[in-house]
């Protein structure tokens, strides 16, 4: 069985930073949410997270890792370590070596570069120290933020997976872009 390992230290190009997600980071998850109302529909929820709902999730998520179910990475400005987002690794498909990433950044620091710079960061974590051979990121097609940072990020936009996943009670399309160790 797979699994994704620990970061011993954050993982940094200098300008960002990305850690192993803790409960201190609820806090500051709760208010992204408050200040974007629409940050869950972004997140394929149906609703905002409770507090409780996130401190269940950071309980379990050193359990998830050990497993191979997911990675949960916490995304800082440089010399912070104030949550400013989070990207997840996660359905990962062991057999291929395959996972989809999924990022979102507080409202506050969207436009600056640190979704781009994250996705890279987490990518190469991935794919060079996760057991990841290629990484997907699905977004809906009129989510152009996404497409913009994962495209510049390096990833490669593969098409448009036609009613691919049902959310909100309907189904949807997805743009798929990808990454595999030749692109870094």
């Amino acid at each position: 069985m797979s699994s994704f390992p620990r970061l011993s230290e954050p993982l940094t190009d200098g300008h960002i930073a990305l850690r192993d997600y803790a409960e201190r980071d609820i806090p500051e998850i709760l208010v992204a949410y408050q200040d974007d109302p629409r940050l869950h529909l972004l997140t394929g929820e149906d609703r905002p997270p409770s507090g409780a709902e996130l401190g269940s999730r950071a309980e379990r998520e050193p359990a998830a890792r050990a497993l191979g179910e997911r990675a949960t990475l916490t995304i800082l400005e440089s010399g912070s370590d104030t949550c400013r987002g989070q990207i997840l690794v996660h359905d990962p498909d062991w057999d291929h070596a395959r996972a989809e990433l999924a990022i979102w950044l507080a409202p506050q620091v969207r436009g600056k570069g640190l979704g781009r710079r994250a996705l890279r960061l987490a990518a190469r974590w991935a794919l060079q120290d996760g057991g990841i051979a290629r990484l997907e990121v699905l977004a809906e097609p009129d989510n152009g933020t996404i497409v913009a940072a994962t495209s510049a990020a390096g990833f490669t936009h593969e098409g448009l997976l036609r009613g691919y996943q049902r959310r909100r009670g309907r189904r949807v399309d997805l743009v798929v872009m990808s990454l595999i160790p030749a692109d870094l």
